[in-house]
């Protein structure tokens, strides 16, 4: 995801052949769009580079450019197996299936039928939460009711998300220990107030001054914010996940290669350079 305007100027093999360089060994392809060429690319990246592809990206009904897994069913499945990936995820729930408890449970015996159907391609559907899925429903978080309700999709957690929704990334990871394959790395970091801020504050603009003081939470680089890494990357192993696969969702100007070579640095002088 965070390498798609790279991918769009250069192609997929340049992009990864950099990506591989830094040191990562394996991707998961989110936001690309999964035509002819890029296809045949994520091959060559495979072959050629050693480049592990661990999941590829749909949705369960039709929208935006995603390939969905209702309308494309042949052609995802196919494009897993040419870049030899068992694992389809979905990166969101659509938004109007959280405006309802009904809706949410829709999309979960939705999303369960269609792990079921992959599951006899050789394919495991698994499902990236954000900080919604913290929202209750009846008491209960909406992604419980999606683990309970769909036994057979597994989980993609994203630590940063887990962070800002309120619950500990370790603990959540542990409590869910044996259904991640996938857990994404990002930090989470609270960035300083702007020079405008301040400045809204002393003209006595308030409402336009608490809009900053709330929007401080950044995405960062693994190692630049706020989380316990020496206690979720253990939790994450131990919990069974394949893949740790590191993500930042803004940038806040940097370069994406020098996010990703900060993220690889800190993670090497965190005693990780065993699981590259």
């Amino acid at each position: 995801m965070m390498l798609r305007e790279h991918v769009d100027k250069h192609g997929v093999l340049e992009t990864l052949s950099r990506v591989r360089a830094i040191g990562y060994g394996a991707v998961e392809v989110s936001q690309i769009p999964m035509n002819v060429e890029n296809v045949v690319e994520l091959v060559r990246a495979r072959d050629e580079l050693g480049m592990d592809i661990a999941s590829i990206s749909a949705v369960l009904e039709p929208s935006g450019g995603t390939d969905s897994l209702a309308t494309d069913y042949d052609k995802i499945v196919a494009d897993a197996h040419a870049v030899g990936c068992e694992m389809v995820r979905i990166g969101m729930m659509p938004l109007p299936a959280l405006a309802s408890l009904e809706l949410v449970r829709q999309f979960c015996d939705s999303a369960e039928r269609m792990a079921v159907r992959l599951s006899h391609e050789g394919i495991r559907l698994y499902y990236h939460n954000h900080h919604v899925e913290f929202a209750k429903y009846d008491g209960r978080y909406i992604l419980d009711i999606l683990a309970e309700r769909s036994p057979s999709v597994g989980l993609e957690l994203d630590v940063h998300w887990l962070q800002r929704g309120g619950v500990d990334p370790q603990r959540t990871i542990e409590r869910f220990s044996g259904r991640v394959a996938m857990v994404h790395l990002k930090d989470y970091r609270i960035g300083a107030l702007p020079p405008e801020a301040f400045a809204k504050l002393e003209r006595g603009e308030r409402e336009a001054f608490m809009t900053d003081f709330v929007d401080t939470v950044q995405f960062a680089e693994v190692g630049e914010g706020n989380l316990d890494w020496t206690g979720i990357i253990p939790a994450a192993v131990g919990a069974g996940a394949s893949y740790l696969l590191v993500e930042q969702d803004m940038l806040y100007g940097r370069d994406v290669f020098d996010c990703l070579q900060t993220s690889y640095d800190n993670l090497v002088a965190l005693g990780f350079a065993r699981l590259f």
